[in-house]
C-alpha cells in the first residue's frame, strides 16, 4: 500500500534516474533477515538448493550491489549483471521508457556496467550476507570486443569464483549483433570455449535466450545445451516484436519487457520443454506479475522463474507475497514441493 502510495512521485521521476535512487534506497536502509519460505517451495536445481523458486532477473541490479537486500526482500536467488570485462557506458539516455498502460517496459541500456573488475571485490563482500540466497552472475560482451567469445571465457574465468551459477547472455537486442551467437555453429564454439575455460570448477552455466526464436533455432539451441552439458536454459529476454499497445512509448527501440511479453514467453518455455523433453532445467521470465502467472510457468515446465519489470508496478514486496500464494496453490492441487509441479500440465 505504501508503495502505491508512493508510485506517483516515483513515476514522476525519469525511469534510469528513479533505478538508480532504488538501488540506493537497497544500499542504505537497513533490512531484516530474509522472510521464511514455506518449506513446499524448496527446490533442488542444478545441483543448487533454492528455498524458494522466486528469483530477480538481471538488469535490475548490473553492477552486483544489492543481491543481498534482493534476498532479504523474499527472493530465493538474484542474478546481477549483465557484467563485461570492460567498463562501458551503453548506449545513450533516455533508454529506458516505462508504458504504463500496457505495465511494459521498452529499454535500450546496452550493457551499461561498470565492469567486473569493480565487482569482484563487492561481490566477495556480498557473499557473506546472501545466507541460504543463490547468486547467479550474468556476463556479457563488450560491445566493441574484437573477440566476443573471448570476453565470455574472460567473464567465465573472473566471475565463477564468486557465482552459485554463471549466465551467458547472447539474447540482448541491444547490442548489434549478439543474438547471432545463438546461432548452431557459433553457439556450439562459445560453449564449448566457455566449458573450457572453467574446466572441473563445477560452477553450473545457464543459458539465456531471446523469445524471437524460430522452431530450427530451438532445436538447435537445445542439441548444443545438451551437448555442452549446460546445466539450465533461461527463457527468456526481453523481445524486439511489438504485440498490441497502447502507451505512447510503443514506438521506442529496445527490448520490451512485461505484462505484453507473457504470452510469447510461455509459448517458447512449452516449445523448450517440447523440444528437451524435459531433460534440461528451465527457468521462465517474461511477463511474470503474480504467483498465478509462477505456478502457470512451472506447470509448463519451468523449475525456476524470475521477474524484474512486475517489480516496478507492484512494488518490492511482489516476491514474499507471491511466495506466500504460490505456496497455497501447489498444496491445493496437491503438490509436496515445487518440483513435483514442475511439466505437470506440459506432460500430460
Amino acid at each position: 500500500m505504501l508503495y502505491q502510495l508512493a508510485k506517483p512521485l516515483i513515476f514522476a521521476l525519469e525511469a534510469e534516474r528513479a533505478h538508480g535512487l532504488t538501488i540506493a534506497g537497497l544500499k542504505a536502509l537497513p533490512l531484516g533477515p530474509a522472510p521464511k519460505s514455506d518449506p513446499v517451495l524448496a527446490t533442488h536445481v542444478a545441483g543448487l538448493d533454492f528455498v524458494n523458486p522466486i528469483g530477480m532477473a538481471p538488469g535490475f541490479d548490473k553492477n552486483g550491489e544489492v543481491p543481498d537486500a534482493l534476498i532479504r526482500m523474499g527472493f530465493g536467488f538474484a542474478e546481477v549483471g549483465t557484467l563485461t570485462p570492460l567498463p562501458q557506458p551503453g548506449n545513450p539516455r533516455p533508454r529506458i521508457f516505462r508504458l504504463v498502460e500496457d505495465k511494459a517496459v521498452i529499454n535500450r541500456l546496452g550493457f551499461n556496467n561498470q565492469g567486473q573488475e569493480k565487482a569482484i571485490p563487492r561481490l566477495k563482500r556480498m557473499r557473506g550476507r546472501m545466507g541460504k540466497g543463490v547468486l547467479g552472475i550474468n556476463i556479457g560482451a563488450n560491445k566493441d570486443s574484437d573477440d566476443r567469445i573471448a570476453d565470455y571465457v574472460t567473464g567465465a574465468q573472473n566471475m565463477a569464483p564468486l557465482a552459485d551459477y554463471l549466465t551467458v547472455n547472447i539474447s540482448s537486442p541491444n547490442t548489434p549483433g549478439l543474438r547471432a551467437l545463438q546461432d548452431k555453429g557459433a553457439l556450439a564454439e562459445l560453449l564449448a570455449a566457455v566449458m573450457d575455460a572453467l574446466g572441473k570448477s563445477g560452477t553450473p552455466v545457464f543459458l539465456k535466450v531471446a523469445p524471437d526464436l524460430e522452431p530450427a533455432d530451438i532445436d538447435d539451441i537445445v542439441a548444443v545445451a545438451t551437448d555442452r552439458k549446460i546445466a539450465a536454459l533461461i527463457i527468456s529476454n526481453t523481445t524486439i516484436t511489438r504485440p498490441s499497445l497502447r502507451s505512447a512509448n510503443q514506438s521506442e527501440t529496445g527490448g520490451l519487457s512485461g505484462a505484453p511479453l507473457k504470452e510469447l514467453a510461455l509459448q517458447r518455455l512449452k516449445d523448450f520443454r517440447k523440444a528437451s523433453g524435459g531433460t534440461i532445467p528451465l527457468i521462465g521470465v517474461g511477463g511474470i506479475a503474480n504467483a498465478e502467472d509462477a505456478y502457470e510457468r512451472i506447470c509448463a515446465g519451468a523449475s525456476l522463474v524470475q521477474l524484474y519489470t512486475a517489480m516496478i508496478y507492484e512494488g518490492p514486496t511482489i516476491a514474499a507475497a507471491m511466495n506466500c500464494r504460490l505456496a497455497k496453490l501447489l498444496k491445493a492441487d496437491g503438490f509436496s514441493s515445487v518440483s513435483e509441479a514442475v511439466g505437470s500440465s506440459a506432460d500430460k
